[in-house]
Formats: C-alpha cells, sequence, structure tokens
C-alpha cells in the first residue's frame, strides 16, 4: 500500500509540474519550444512542402525529397533527433509557427518585413525572385500584357500575392491553395499566366514542353531562409551558428547539386544558392 501510495503521489507532482509549465506558457504567450525543450523530447517537428518538387515534395515511396528537406535531414542529424516533416502550404506557414505546430518552416519561405513581424528568420541560405512563366501560344513578356479579361494564377500566402494585390490590383488573381492545383489550372488554360517564385516557375518550364518564363525576375530580389516562432532565441542562435557551419563544407553547394541540378542544371547554382548566410559568388 505504501509503494502505491508514492507512485500515486509521484504521479501528482509530475502532472502539477506539467500544468504549471503549460499554464506558464499560456500566461506569458509562449507557443513555442526552446532548444532544450526539443532535445529533451527526441523529435524536432520542421514544416517543409509535399508538393513543391523540386524543393519539398513525397516520392513514390513515401519520403519526403527536396532540397529543403535535404537541409531539415542534416539539421536532425546535427541534433541527434528524429524529424518529424509535417506538410504545410504556403498560407499556413505562419500559422503552424504561431501556434506551435513546427519548431522550424523550411518550406521555400521568401524573407519579408511584413513576415518578419511575425516570425523570427535565420540567415538565408537560397536567393530567389518573383516569376511569371506562360503558355508559348501567348508568352507574357511584360505585366501591362495581361489585358482586363485576363486572370492570372497565385498560390495563396505567397510574395507573388502580396507583390501583384500592392503593385497590380488591376490584375485578376485566380488563388489556389497547393502548387499542385496551380499547376493543373495553367495547363488547363484556366488563365493566361502564373507568377510565384522564379525558381518554380524556371523548373515548371523546363519540366513542361509548351511554357516560356516570359519574365524571370519581377520585383525586388529576396531570400530563402528558415523560419522559427516569434522569441524563441536558444533556436535561432542553433539555426543560425548550423549555418555558418555548414559553409566549411559546401553544403548547400552539394544539397543543390543532390536535389535541383536534374532540374536547373549547373548554370544556375552559383547565382541561386547561399553558403553562410552570405552573398552568393
Amino acid at each position: 500500500m505504501k509503494k502505491i501510495t508514492l507512485k500515486v503521489t509521484a504521479v501528482l507532482v509530475l502532472l502539477t509540474m506539467v500544468l504549471s509549465l503549460t499554464f506558464a506558457n499560456a500566461e506569458s504567450g509562449k507557443v513555442y519550444r526552446t532548444l532544450d525543450e526539443i532535445k529533451a523530447s527526441g523529435t524536432i517537428n520542421i514544416g517543409v512542402f509535399s508538393d513543391k518538387n523540386p524543393f519539398g515534395y513525397v516520392d513514390e515511396n513515401g519520403e519526403y525529397q527536396g532540397y529543403d528537406v535535404y537541409f531539415a535531414r542534416r539539421i536532425g542529424e546535427d541534433l541527434g533527433l528524429t524529424v518529424n516533416y509535417i506538410s504545410t502550404e504556403a498560407a499556413n506557414r505562419v500559422e503552424y509557427l504561431e501556434t506551435g505546430k513546427v519548431d522550424i518552416i523550411l518550406a521555400n519561405f521568401t524573407v519579408t518585413a511584413e513576415r518578419a513581424e511575425k516570425v523570427d528568420f535565420a540567415l538565408p541560405y537560397m536567393n530567389v525572385a518573383l516569376g511569371v512563366v506562360s503558355p508559348d501560344s501567348r508568352v507574357i513578356r511584360d505585366l501591362s500584357e495581361i489585358g482586363e479579361g485576363d486572370q492570372v494564377i497565385v498560390i495563396s500566402g505567397t510574395t507573388a500575392e502580396d507583390y501583384l494585390i500592392k503593385n497590380n490590383p488591376e490584375i485578376t488573381l485566380q488563388k489556389y491553395d497547393t502548387y499542385a492545383n496551380a499547376k493543373n489550372a495553367l495547363e488547363n488554360g484556366n488563365a493566361v499566366a502564373w507568377a510565384n517564385d522564379n525558381t518554380e516557375v524556371i523548373a515548371f518550364a523546363l519540366e513542361n514542353a509548351g511554357y516560356t518564363v516570359g519574365i524571370p525576375s519581377l520585383g525586388s530580389q529576396d531570400t530563402i531562409a528558415p523560419a522559427v516562432s516569434k522569441g524563441n532565441e536558444t533556436l535561432l542562435t542553433w539555426i543560425n551558428d548550423e549555418i555558418k557551419a555548414l559553409a566549411a563544407e559546401n553544403f548547400f553547394h552539394k544539397d543543390y547539386e543532390a536535389t535541383l541540378v536534374d532540374t536547373y542544371g549547373l548554370d544556375y547554382e552559383d547565382s541561386l544558392v547561399l553558403e553562410g548566410g552570405g552573398v552568393a559568388e
């Protein structure tokens, strides 16, 4: 009886500690897990795309692959943790961090001032700009060529959507939540063009005959970076140190050659890849 009482007491003490921590986190507004808490759990939750080949996708064996996933896998290895891949859509990336559903977002996340108000970005690992792809039957080389009755495809929650709303409100947008649906819409002739990251539209044109990237660079040159929940300083510091350390082995060039070279070839490598969070040479 005494042993049972001691066990019950121990369980109650543990439960009290857990509840106290939960209430404390709720009162402070903390939704994220610190680096120590992540390590203690044995698993890190990383948000990636599942339908954006070659950056994040699920292969025929049900395994996550791609440029972002290659990096995520290395993070898990260097932390000694199991990576739990959480499939995300573009519009959910900020939300997943704000609610603590993921520890890190590695989903082709472009750094913007608006997003930086809601999440914390680590050092960048890729360059990116916006681009526009259209059918060869009517190649769009300037946004002024898009008529009043035309529509342009965008992915909800992307920088392409934000850019066109702010700079070209006269253009009618056809919005989709997933990359697969956006691609299908373009292929079915539902719109005159698709605006997205130039890496994405270049890949689409290379892989699908009959399409041309008439606008390879639209707006400013931006960067892709990992993101963590606002205020998660311990995890942010670790990621920044990791990115700097990986530069010594040209990790992101190796990542490119393992995951992107079949799509883009070697000509784009040095212009797209960033090592150590610096400017590509």
